[in-house]
């Protein structure tokens, strides 16, 4: 088994005007990716809006230094995440696609494989 990190990513100024429908697509949507992915989710999150982040980052002194928000500016930010174990790509590309944000015109599902330290 490999790990997989999807990140749900979309403009978060379309999230506060989803209307209740909206909403509910993806909630449900969710909870068939839940009921489908079961035991292959190791951890999962929704994020709070990007303006609550803190970044931390080498100062000009060379030590970290905190700044309020994200890092970089960008139109979208991620929103949440699903850490999965799965057998190889494909599946959790496909577990992926369940996602109503891969669907959504302001959003989209990112699949990345973690790199595995355990061996060697």
């Amino acid at each position: 088994m490999s790990q997989f990190m999807i990140l749900i990513q979309g403009d978060e100024s379309r999230w506060g005007t989803m209307t209740e429908a909206e909403r509910e697509e993806i909630d449900s949507a969710h909870r068939e990716f839940r009921r489908q992915a079961g035991d292959a989710i190791v951890a999962s999150g929704e994020l709070e809006r990007s303006a609550t982040a803190v970044t931390v980052r080498r100062g000009d002194n060379g030590e970290p230094t905190t700044v309020d928000g994200p890092f970089t500016e960008a139109k979208e930010v991620v929103g949440g995440f699903y850490l999965l174990d799965a057998p190889e790509r494909e599946a959790a590309v496909r577990l992926a696609t369940l996602l109503a944000e891969a669907r959504h015109d302001h959003s989209g599902v990112q699949v990345q494989p973690l790199v595995d330290h355990s061996a060697g």
